[in-house]
């Protein structure tokens, strides 16, 4: 597949871990590698990143915090892209992909079909083995019937280990048959990927991020925080100043 950021067209490939434990869907890679390993690292970051990526600091919790101005222009960004792709529906992945679809659905004008598919468990706070597919759409349906044979946009917030994208694109074509699919993401991550996307899937993201963990405002609660807390740690991160946690 071909990666589109900001006009820009790199591979978009994923890569296995090297040496390393995944221990969430969202976590950085504390994997210990040779320096031929690094340097293979770094060459593949490189690729996916050839229009650079914003330089933000994260709070001291070491967690790094997005606003809804952030994400939205982040999406907005990319419309002209996704218009000229000309999708016929979008099916956002859920929960982080449903209000990042929502903003694209302003300017796209087409339906979200909405899926849920985990890979980490917020019981135990690990990651499973493999990604659960817990819910997907019914073809039958109205907005179903956009699918088989049309035009799929996959919409998600972070593309982390990518093993969730790859797993929603191949559950798409074997079960539903469109006749192209393509990704947008919020952000990607800049490490070796884990999944891979099969080949003819285009590939858009809207900006390139460190490998920190990421925090969105839909969150807010989940870290002991209001949105309005959070909106300021999402202001601090952004200026680089480093942002109390707590």
């Amino acid at each position: 597949p071909r990666s589109r950021l900001k006009g820009a067209f790199v591979p978009a490939q994923g890569c296995s871990f090297l040496g390393s434990t995944m221990v969430s869907d969202q976590r950085p890679d504390t994997a210990k590698c040779a320096a031929d390993e690094d340097r293979a690292d770094e060459d593949q970051v490189a690729k996916q990143n050839p229009a650079g990526k914003k330089q933000r600091c994260a709070a001291s919790d070491g967690k790094v915090y997005f606003s809804y101005a952030q994400v939205h222009a982040a999406m907005s960004g990319l419309s002209e892209q996704l218009l000229a792709w000309k999708p016929d529906v979008m099916v956002a992945i859920g929960g982080g992909g449903f209000i990042p679809a929502r903003m694209l659905r302003t300017e796209l004008k087409v339906p979200i079909l909405a899926v849920s598919l985990e890979l980490y468990d917020d019981e135990t706070k690990t990651a499973r083995m493999k990604v659960v597919k817990k819910q997907w759409f019914d073809e039958t349906s109205g907005v179903g019937k956009l699918v088989r044979g049309k035009r799929v946009l996959i919409v998600d917030e972070v593309d982390d280990t990518r093993a969730t994208l790859e797993y929603c694109v191949r559950e798409l074509q074997e079960t539903n048959a469109p006749a192209a699919i393509a990704v947008a993401v919020v952000h990607n991550k800049l490490k070796p990927k884990k999944g891979v996307l099969p080949e003819g899937v285009d590939y858009f993201a809207g900006e390139d991020v460190e490998n920190l963990w990421n925090c969105y405002p839909w969150d807010a609660a989940a870290y002991g925080n209001s949105i309005f807390k959070h909106e300021e740690l999402a202001r601090q991160c952004e200026s680089g100043v480093e942002a109390a946690a707590r």
